[in-house]
């Protein structure tokens, strides 16, 4: 038994607590709170110890604190930091890194630079093996994690034939619990998006990936619009869709008109914080032409990171083989399962 504290309680500490506390081979020590706010006392209605800094002990008078984060550290074997871009870095060097103590950071966090969480970028289908027994690493952001879904598998089947990939990165404006952030009517253009980079820290920095992105206003997931370009004729879309048949996280959807279409249904089959935790490749848009296939597929933002941490975990603290951390998170996401459900809801119209 490990036991692990979540310095953060937002989109993605909540989720990962959550999960966790299914997880037989993990104890959660807590969560971290850094502002006096309700979800102080939702953490605190759902059973779990909340700890905040040493300095704001006085803050949080009107709730049942068990205490500082400084000490829920010290009972910790590893903290998974979920504080906002940026805080990070700032927790690696003043909590964790004093304590000896190893950490995952979110995709807010950089892997380059003077603020550097870590040197190594985490996607559990290129680099497991690289996160066993390290003490620092940074979990891919959501988009980030997705390409790497769709990237892996593809470079697995068709190797060097394969010449580029211009991905369209359509982001969602905020995430669906994130109320309080209003929606601009305006699509805003990213101007030199981080995403391309840090996909080639595991996919290769000489890579042929572009991207670019834009936000749009709505809740309901990231759309991700890729060219795939190839040395000859490209394959059928057919042979596009079964490279992912057997993938983890990797749902194949005719029928789906938009994203909300997909999150009505996880919600209407009561999924964990409606999320599905995949991708969804929406395959009545995949064609083939020339040599280029043209391929659209939508990311369940931050619910797609939260296997991905259950998998880091596994690798930086008990030292498993992919195969065993892989079955082991299966146990607790029954990815396969909402993958099925998925399909078979959303299948190809005879």
């Amino acid at each position: 038994m490990k036991n692990i504290f979540v310095n953060g309680y937002g989109s993605i500490g909540s989720r990962i607590v959550s999960f966790l506390k299914d997880d037989p081979e993990i104890s959660v020590v807590g969560i971290g709170k850094y502002s006096p706010d309700e979800k102080v006392q939702e953490a605190i209605s759902k059973g779990l110890d909340v700890y905040v800094p040493e300095s704001k002990m006085e803050s949080f008078s009107n709730y049942k604190i068990s205490g500082s984060i400084e000490s829920a550290l010290d009972k910790s074997d590893l903290v998974i930091d979920a504080a906002p871009g940026g805080h990070g870095y700032k927790n690696k060097k003043n909590l964790y890194e004093p304590k000896n103590i190893p950490a995952i950071y979110q995709g807010g966090e950089s892997t380059i630079g003077s603020e550097a969480v870590s040197d190594l970028l985490f996607n559990s289908r290129a680099n497991y093996d690289q996160a066993l027994g390290k003490y620092h690493v940074m979990q891919g952001s959501c988009n980030v994690t997705g390409m790497g879904r769709i990237l892996e598998p593809l470079r697995d089947k068709f190797g060097d034939q394969l010449v580029r990939f211009d991905v369209t990165l359509v982001r969602r404006w905020a995430d669906i619990e994130q109320t309080e952030k209003k929606l601009s009517d305006t699509i805003e253009m990213t101007e030199k998006p981080h995403h391309g980079d840090d996909v080639k820290l595991y996919f290769g920095k000489d890579a042929p990936l572009y991207v670019r992105a834009i936000k749009v206003p709505t809740r309901q997931m990231h759309l991700h619009i890729m060219d795939i370009r190839f040395k000859n004729n490209a394959p059928k879309p057919s042979e596009i869709h079964d490279v992912f048949t057997n993938e983890f996280g990797v749902a194949t959807l005719w029928t789906a008109k938009g994203t909300k279409d997909v999150r009505d249904y996880a919600q209407n089959m009561g999924f964990n914080f409606i999320d599905t935790n995949m991708i969804h490749i929406h395959a009545n848009m995949t064609t083939s032409i020339g040599d280029t296939v043209q391929m659209m597929y939508s990311d369940d933002q931050t619910g797609i990171v939260i296997p991905e941490n259950h998998m880091l975990m596994q690798a930086m603290l008990f030292d498993k083989s992919y195969q065993d951390a892989f079955a082991h998170t299966e146990s607790i996401f029954h990815m396969k399962e909402k993958k099925k459900k998925l399909q078979e809801h959303f299948a190809k119209n005879n």
